[in-house]
């Protein structure tokens, strides 16, 4: 089984990975199209992520007694990981709301985003020529008040690579890429195909979205916290690998896009995370972050 369809998959990846080596403004165009559709969810449903975001605050009765356990170094114990709140809440949206305007298949892999689908129109095919279809991967990363910052931390099974597929038998690899800081630097080895070919023959690229919900700290005047209300999203637009690593090869002109983790530097290297930077991929293209805001119950754009 899982060599049935190897031969008309290395095929059809050789003729889509040549097409978009020579023609990135595809990839680009479809990352764009489905950031704008982001964002247009976002905008649409707003009303409702920012009454279930704030429902878990209201629901502390039920969970108080067992609420989740600190994360990160020295928590200071007066704010509650939020991380599933942002999941449950912007990824089930989301996939209603892909359902309501694409043809839209779950197609499974061992491992990759919080949220990814395979979504097809006829929309799509006009941008990207070989295909309707494009593989949508979304990580939610919710953040507070005390750890809000302009990038996101990823892990290999989050972003796409190089992806070199020469010899049929050795599948698909990818080249590692390095995280780069201003005091130390280590290999990121990303593991993503930037293209997937499924065992019917549709080619689907792949394009990945970080969505950081943040939250503020409501007090009262013992300087207890009563709330954690959603204040912010932030959106964010991360390129292809064909787009990182070949044409136009993003990384040899910022070449601090990625830098370190926040892992140990004793963790296994195919396992160590790298952040990627908003503000350089504010500089490759302004569209791909976009910052909302929430002011009384209202969302805006910044």
């Amino acid at each position: 089984m899982f060599t049935k369809f190897i031969d008309n998959q290395f095929n059809h990846y050789q003729k889509a990975y040549a097409y978009y080596v020579s023609h990135p403004e595809c990839l680009m165009n479809i990352e764009r199209f489905i950031m704008n559709e982001i964002e247009h969810f976002i905008d649409m449903n707003s009303p409702d992520i920012i009454n279930d975001y704030n429902e878990a605050s209201y629901l502390y009765p039920f969970w108080k007694n067992y609420s989740p356990l600190d994360r990160g170094r020295d928590p200071k114990h007066d704010q509650f990981p939020w991380i599933e709140v942002g999941e449950q809440v912007f990824g089930n949206k989301l996939s209603r709301y892909f359902g309501r305007n694409y043809d839209v298949r779950d197609s499974g892999l061992p491992s990759g985003s919080d949220d990814r689908c395979i979504i097809s129109s006829e929309r799509i095919r006009s941008i990207l020529g070989l295909t309707n279809s494009v593989w949508v991967f979304i990580d939610i990363k919710s953040e507070g008040p005390r750890d809000e910052s302009q990038h996101a931390v990823m892990s290999p099974y989050q972003i796409s690579g190089s992806g070199v597929w020469n010899i049929k038998e050795q599948g698909m690899r990818n080249g590692p890429i390095v995280a780069k800081g201003n005091r130390a630097k280590h290999k990121f080895f990303c593991s993503l195909s930037p293209i997937y070919v499924l065992s019917d023959g549709t080619i689907a690229p792949l394009v990945t979205f970080a969505i950081k919900p943040v939250y503020s700290m409501e007090k009262n005047s013992e300087d207890e916290t009563i709330g954690q209300p959603l204040a912010r999203i932030k959106l964010a637009s991360i390129p292809n690998g064909i787009l990182l690593t070949q044409n136009p090869n993003y990384l040899q002109q910022f070449p601090s896009l990625f830098f370190p983790g926040k892992d140990d530097a004793k963790k296994n290297p195919l396992k160590m995370r790298a952040r990627v930077s908003f503000d350089i991929l504010k500089k490759i293209n302004d569209w791909r972050l976009t910052e909302f805001e929430i002011k009384n119950g209202i969302l805006i754009r910044k």
